[in-house]
């Protein structure tokens, strides 16, 4: 069978045609121009851009079993309803329903997070389990949830923020309004604002040199430090990989997946951010944390592809 998978961004919408075993065979982006067109007009130019798609890769439309949307903001996937999205004109949307008019096959939806992270669980990094988590590690903290083989979203289908368990009481001050949330140590906006600070503090150090080359301190400013062996860029790192550990053990201690999959711009980094995560991660264990059935740790393997896969495979789960 064949899916289509809409990535739904307020910059573009990414349209890719998907086969069963993840890989997309032929895709599509046009802007989403979400400033200046209606709910009901976006949807309609995510339908064209669909169709367009089918009619290039000389499908027909009956050979699609289903499509789904990966979309930004609060989700209500039962209902199929857009609650709220930032940077697109969506509130209490019935995206569902609009973009059923254009297709004669099941539309899912879902949040943008849990597509990923649906993706990376049937065709990605934890491919083959049942259980597996994915944090996602870029300008906030996100994550999904998979259980049994079923993406997993609470009562209300908000779960999974895990950018927003609180690791340090009266901590960093967080965008949710709230203090110590992970999102504020192990983002890649804090990381970068960590980077900022120790320049501050030791003007002799490289941070400041490279933060110039990339035209601003950025999640990568302290691990292109630190690989020239700049001590205040380790230090930097050291105290990232402290916290995050602590997110991550949280995580681990809670839902013992199989693995555990780790994306975003910060995990970019591979090895130089990973290597140190299982070393402090490993300063936790106990014995329900080794033997052969310990959580794995790995980094995401679909990249920028996750949300077109995640949200073509909505049939497959929803079917599971």
């Amino acid at each position: 069978m064949l899916y289509i998978g809409i990535d739904l961004g307020g910059t573009n919408i990414a349209v890719g045609l998907v086969n069963e075993e993840g890989k997309i065979l032929a895709r599509k982006s046009v802007p989403t121009r979400a400033d200046a067109r209606t709910a009901e007009e976006v949807a309609a130019a995510m339908a064209e851009a669909a169709k367009a798609l089918l009619g290039e890769a000389g499908v027909a439309e009956s050979e699609i079993a289903s499509v789904g949307v990966g979309s930004p903001g609060a989700i209500d996937r039962e209902a199929g309803v857009v609650v709220s999205a930032c940077n697109l004109p969506f509130r209490d949307t019935p995206l569902r329903a609009m973009l059923e008019r254009y297709f004669s096959c099941p539309v899912h939806i879902e949040n943008d997070a849990n597509v990923a992270a649906w993706a990376e669980a049937v065709a990605g990094a934890a491919r083959g389990t049942r259980d597996s988590l994915m944090l996602t590690l870029g300008t906030g903290v996100g994550g999904g949830i998979v259980i049994g083989g079923r993406l997993y979203g609470g009562c209300n289908n908000y779960g999974g923020e895990f950018g927003h368990m609180i690791i340090c009481e009266g901590g960093e001050p967080c965008g949710c309004g709230m203090q110590g949330c992970l999102e504020a140590y192990a983002s890649a906006t804090a990381l970068a604002r960590e980077a900022k600070r120790a320049a501050e503090q030791h003007p002799e150090s490289l941070l400041r040199v490279c933060a110039e080359r990339e035209g601003g301190f950025t999640g990568r400013t302290a691990f292109d430090a630190a690989a020239m062996g700049d001590a205040a860029a380790c230090g930097v790192l050291d105290a990232y990989v402290r916290h995050l550990a602590v997110g991550v053990i949280n995580l681990i201690r809670i839902f013992q997946p199989q693995v555990l999959v780790i994306g975003g711009g910060v995990a970019m980094a591979g090895e130089a951010l990973l290597v140190p995560l299982r070393e402090q991660l490993g300063h936790f264990c106990s014995a329900e944390d080794v033997g052969e059935k310990k959580t794995v740790i790995r980094a995401a393997a679909l990249g920028n592809d996750a949300g077109i896969i995640g949200a073509a495979l909505l049939g497959m789960e929803v079917s599971a």
